[in-house]
């Protein structure tokens, strides 16, 4: 079970990784390369080994850091990404991007927007959990749902087949997100689309 986390500080990656999360996706939007190397820096001390780190958009961040980096669809990088041999994630509105996102060589799917969210204003219309469940269907790879997902939706990600959420808003509710993610594949949601 995936739980990502996405922050824009390094106190607040460190609180994730001691909080449940399997993942630390950095997203700092418009500032330079430089200054994304310099917090990730700050977010590897933080993290340590208690999470997978994840930068987002910057394959060049990411190649500086030697972490995993993640781009959605109108992203350039993943040509440079598998030149440099840095594992990538991408994100996925539709079962045709979830498909050509795991031929490009993708680590993961990050699937959404699940429902509407104000974290993030430049997806296309939410997928709800058929759409979820499609993009499930669709790839061998793990799908993290994203996009309002929080603790009272969570484990109907899960049953949708996706191997985890991702959050933002909801980091706060790391804790109880952990809880409710292990009851939901104790109870048969095993993440697996079927």
């Amino acid at each position: 079970m995936i739980l990502h986390a996405i922050v824009a500080d390094a106190a607040t990656a460190g609180w994730a990784a001691r909080n449940g999360a399997s993942v630390v996706q950095l997203r700092l939007k418009d500032v330079t390369t430089a200054e994304r190397v310099h917090v990730g820096r700050h977010v590897i001390t933080a993290v340590s080994d208690l999470a997978m780190i994840v930068m987002n958009d910057d394959v060049a961040a990411a190649e500086t850091l030697g972490v995993t980096v993640h781009l959605g669809q109108g992203d350039a990088g993943v040509e440079r990404a598998v030149r440099a041999g840095i594992s990538f994630g991408r994100s996925a509105g539709t079962p045709e991007e979830a498909r050509h996102a795991e031929a490009e060589g993708a680590l993961y799917l990050g699937a959404g927007a699940v429902w509407a969210t104000p974290s993030k204003m430049d997806t296309g219309p939410a997928i709800g959990l058929e759409g979820l469940h499609a993009i499930c269907q669709a790839v061998s790879i793990p799908v993290v749902a994203i996009g309002g997902v929080d603790a009272s939706n969570a484990a109907d990600c899960v049953a949708a087949g996706a191997r985890g959420v991702a959050v933002i808003r909801a980091v706060t509710e790391l804790p109880r997100l952990r809880a409710l993610l292990e009851i939901a594949v104790a109870d048969g949601g095993d993440g697996q689309a079927g």
